[in-house]
């Protein structure tokens, strides 16, 4: 019998217990690395919704209520921006600029931009001008990334469950007054629970208990409608 647990009995148990301690400090690691992937992916889609947010909010004085209206915004929508003519390194485009400006010092903002451009495709090309250029959105944002696609900024990242259901995007806006000014809000979030779907449901239930514990979100969100925050996500 002694042979027995030496030799057989002992041996397993050890194996059996090197075998949980491996398991207990490998599990977290594999959560961790998995989550910062997945995380990744999800902040960049939050930062793209806020750029996508900012610009209709520079565009309409408010952010966009609803993902199908900030969608419709990238594929429909027009957005002014300056076009730059000439260098302020240019120092004799400067002082020539200046030279001109004084000959038509009547002119005012606009009118003296619409008058340098005019000398400017008449041939004078020393000049340097600022003259607003409308654009259509999708011309303008996110022409780097040709594999950008708008349409999947509704859906959260890894959250498509057996059925190829996948969650959507938690997002709000509103104009709150702060200090009497009336200020535009909004927030875009992706609880865990999403994010890491299909994951350890234990490892998830302790990260999530551990934000709530700390009042924090349990989860990536970009902008509040609560503080006004400069539209900062909760990872920076």
């Amino acid at each position: 019998m002694r042979k027995l647990l030496t030799y057989f009995i002992f041996p397993l148990c050890i194996i059996g217990l090197a075998f949980l301690l491996y398991r207990s400090i490998n599990e977290p690691v594999k959560f961790n690395k998995e989550r910062d992937i997945r995380e990744k992916a999800c902040i960049e889609r939050l930062k793209d919704i806020r750029t996508l947010q900012v610009t209709f909010k520079d565009t309409y004085g408010h952010y966009a209520p609803v993902m199908d209206s900030l969608i419709d915004f990238y594929n429909n929508g027009k957005i002014t921006i300056m076009q730059q003519i000439g260098s302020e390194d240019d120092s004799v485009a400067v002082l020539h600029t200046e030279a001109v400006k004084k000959t038509f010092r009547n002119l005012k903002g606009d009118q003296m931009m619409q008058k340098l451009y005019e000398l400017y495709q008449n041939g004078d090309e020393h000049l340097i001008i600022r003259i607003p250029q409308e654009t259509n959105v999708k011309d303008t944002l996110f022409r780097s990334r040709p594999d950008f696609k708008v349409a999947e900024l509704r859906y959260i990242p890894f959250s498509e469950d057996e059925n190829g259901k996948r969650d959507t995007v938690i997002m709000k806006s509103i104009v709150k007054q702060v200090s009497g000014v009336d200020v535009p809000l909004f927030e875009a979030q992706m609880p865990f629970w999403s994010i890491l779907k299909g994951m350890d449901r234990q490892q998830i239930v302790n990260l999530v208990a551990e934000r709530e514990d700390t009042g924090r979100y349990a989860g990536l969100m970009v902008g509040s409608v609560e503080n006004a925050n400069n539209n900062a996500g909760n990872w920076e």
